[in-house]
């Protein structure tokens, strides 16, 4: 039986979401996937914060990079990041909503280039993301 591209991208980010204890861990959820693209969200709450009451840029970093690896796992080969780098443009604070939105901007041979817009819930740039990823051997389902 074949499955669609949407259904290999969905089972194949389900089952690696299954196993992402540091993603769940800090409260990031996800909220959809599709070949090549993910988005995933977090609430920002009061252990989110840093010295100067504002978001810490490693939660930030992290949510991008968890919408990353969503998106460059979608089809079901497993994918690790290669290089990543996130250029800061807002703060954000305690009770906002933020929103990482990954699309794949390249896929060839075993290299993938993602990039990622962190927004908030009034749809703010919070910060940029680009994502190189490289493909590994495995699957996460058989095929």
């Amino acid at each position: 039986m074949t499955i669609t591209d949407q259904e290999r991208a969905e089972k194949s980010v389900a089952v690696m979401w299954g196993k992402d204890q540091a993603s769940k861990g800090l409260g990031v959820k996800l909220d959809n996937v599709g070949p090549g693209k993910a988005q995933v969200s977090l609430a920002i709450e009061a252990k989110h914060l840093n010295g100067h009451k504002t978001c810490h840029g490693g939660y930030v970093f992290t949510l991008a990079d968890s919408a990353f690896g969503c998106a460059c796992n979608t089809y079901n080969q497993f994918a690790v990041s290669h290089v990543s780098t996130i250029t800061n443009i807002a703060p954000t604070f305690e009770g906002d909503e933020l929103k990482a939105v990954a699309s794949e901007v390249s896929r060839r041979g075993r290299n993938g280039i993602y990039d990622v817009r962190v927004t908030n819930q009034n749809g703010e740039l919070i910060a940029e993301f680009r994502g190189h990823s490289r493909t590994i051997k495995g699957q996460h389902f058989e095929e």
